[in-house]
């Protein structure tokens, strides 16, 4: 669970449409014609989530009047403030901490919608790690919080702390997809 009253103690995050400073857009209605920058096709927080919305507005085809892929939501935050581009949706929890990291961004940038919230990202392990060993690292992260040493790095990464998950925890993002599919809308154009 990330730190912030926005969560509200839940294992969410948003995904923060910003613009320039200087942008007349005031809502994610406003950016139609303009250029938008995603971090992935395959990322929720910049992508999916986007098109979802697209689809409850009944916008989809052609919203945007360029859709560029930047690679990584900090390569859309810059792209954003140096006005490479109009606007683009930012993992929350990444823009707080580029916010803090580079507090000359909240000069050079302005959020105009959050879309979500969508269940948080998980902590995911490889088939081939051995069971003790997954539930001994799951059990280290679980106990993160009550540590005075690991809490301070979750302080750190703006984390309260990790919670267990199972699949029907995601049946949110399930659900976008089958949106999306049922659109028939699963590129951003």
């Amino acid at each position: 669970m990330l730190r912030g009253a926005r969560y509200g103690g839940r294992p969410i995050y948003f995904s923060d449409v910003v613009v320039g400073a200087d942008s007349e857009a005031q809502s994610f209605e406003d950016l139609r014609g303009r250029s938008f920058a995603v971090n992935e096709r395959s990322s929720h927080s910049g992508y999916a989530v986007v098109r979802d919305r697209l689809i409850a507005m009944g916008e989809t085809h052609g919203f945007f009047g360029r859709v560029v892929e930047s690679g990584a939501h900090v390569t859309s935050i810059a792209m954003v403030a140096k006005g490479e581009v109009d606007a683009s949706a930012i993992d929350s929890h990444v823009l707080a901490l580029e916010l803090r990291d580079h507090p000359e961004l909240r000069e050079q940038l302005r959020m105009i919608d959050a879309l979500g919230p969508a269940t948080i990202q998980p902590v995911v392990a490889a088939n081939h790690v051995a069971a003790e060993v997954r539930e001994q690292v799951r059990e280290a992260f679980l106990g993160m919080a009550d540590d005075e040493g690991a809490r301070s790095c979750l302080e750190l990464g703006l984390i309260e702390r990790f919670v267990l998950a199972d699949a029907s925890s995601y049946d949110d993002i399930r659900a976008e997809v089958d949106r999306a599919e049922a659109a028939h809308f699963l590129v951003l154009k």
